[in-house]
């Protein structure tokens, strides 16, 4: 009797072979590339859909918080739309990246490259240059003490100047001019589901169906090839 061939399995790629989640927005999936201790700046290849060594963390902000992405999301002109309205800014345009997510737990995750559930309970409008580069601000579902927060007034005020600190600093580099980086707004739960609500549609938009072609046939408009932590 001949034997079949032993079937193959891949690992899902993390950007666009894993949903978001069935109860998101309100409970999301989240990718998490980098964690507080880390001191280098790991990312996402998004051709091969591994973790990458990115580069080492030049100075010593280091983010606060388990930081990375929600899969089957993509910031572009709905999102950016957005916050557009929201701000009054004019020209603005996506990154072009998944949307990113700070997910605060108190246990110590000693390593990324893992999925978390998380609650988004707000989010920073932050805009880059030209560009809305939202950071949704979430807790980990069931932490012992984030876990039954529902909005971002409820974090500890320093907790949240420090996020405040870390993403308006980490791209700034010493002897160089000031980045055009800021914190348009801080929004409160509502707010975080419809920005990853309009991601969703952008990712939709212009990937399809995340899991019904390769990646490569999928790409129409290239995101970014670094992601800033």
């Amino acid at each position: 009797m001949k034997k079949s061939a032993p079937q193959k399995s891949f690992a899902a790629h993390p950007w666009h072979g894993i949903t978001p989640g069935n109860e998101s927005p309100e409970i999301v999936t989240a990718y998490i590339e980098i964690v507080p201790t880390d001191a280098v700046k790991y990312e996402l290849d998004k051709e091969s859909g591994i973790l990458k060594l990115d580069r080492p963390q030049r100075f010593s902000s280091q983010c606060p918080t388990l930081y990375g992405f929600i899969p089957q999301t993509y910031c572009d002109e709905l999102v950016a739309k957005r916050c557009a309205e929201r701000t009054g800014v004019k020209n603005i345009q996506g990154d072009r990246d998944p949307i990113d997510i700070c997910v605060l737990t108190e246990k110590v995750v000693s390593n990324g490259n893992l999925l978390v559930r998380a609650v988004p309970i707000g989010g920073f409008r932050m805009i880059d240059g030209n560009e809305a580069d939202d950071k949704i601000i979430a807790v980990l579902e069931s932490d012992l003490v984030y876990g039954e927060l529902q909005h971002i007034a409820q974090l500890p005020r320093p907790l949240l100047d420090r996020l405040k600190h870390y993403f308006l600093t980490y791209k700034q580099i010493p002897g160089e001019g000031k980045r055009s980086v800021e914190i348009a707004e801080v929004y409160d739960r509502p707010e975080a589901m419809e920005v990853i609500r309009r991601s969703m549609k952008d990712y939709d938009r212009v990937y399809g169906e995340a899991t019904s072609t390769p990646v490569r046939s999928r790409t129409r408009r290239p995101a970014r090839k670094s992601r800033a932590s």
